[in-house]
């Protein structure tokens, strides 16, 4: 297993589209390995491929108290979403921020295991907010999307300052 560069917002290669798993072979289970080692190691809850510069249809989520709940999600699509909620989210894509997003309460969501068996699942609360969020990387859009344009402006800004402070650092 290997730990993955996550891409940086407003890195352009976010803003890719997936393209489907055609198989769900050893070189997707190896794929969800290393982004489920990933999004460990960054204390994330979620990871979408495109996150790691891989434009395929494959997201890991692990919303459990005990980190130890690894659910995958290949060629995942929502086919119901019911009610509205506020929630505050951030993303391992754009480290340090955190801003308050409208989505479905409840979503119901197709998808592929790392078997590339299908499923179904109905999901609500934290596991909705997340499902939403990382298939929305999986179609190139990022949560700060769903902020104005003057927020949009200040994060780019301030993370573009931040990766030029890194890079002087390691250039040292």
């Amino acid at each position: 297993m290997a730990l993955l560069s996550i891409l940086r917002f407003p890195d352009s290669r976010l803003h890719t589209k997936a393209a489907p798993v055609a198989v769900v072979d050893d070189s997707i289970r190896a794929l969800v390995r290393d982004m489920g080692e990933t999004m460990y190691a960054a204390d994330g809850v979620g990871l979408a491929a495109t996150q790691v510069n891989v434009h395929k249809r494959v997201a890991v989520i692990d919303v459990s108290e005990t980190r130890d709940q690894l659910r995958v999600f290949i060629n995942a699509e929502i086919v119901a979403r019911d009610g509205e909620c506020e929630s505050e989210e951030g993303c391992l894509s754009v480290p340090g921020v955190r801003d308050t997003v409208k989505r479905a309460e409840r979503v119901t969501v197709r998808a592929l295991d790392e078997r590339g068996e299908p499923f179904e699942l109905e999901a609500d609360g934290l596991l909705a907010v997340c499902l939403q969020h990382e298939l929305d990387h999986l179609e190139g859009k990022v949560f700060v999307q769903y902020l104005s344009r003057l927020k949009q402006g200040r994060i780019k800004t301030r993370l573009l300052k931040q990766a030029q402070e890194e890079k002087a650092k390691a250039d040292a």
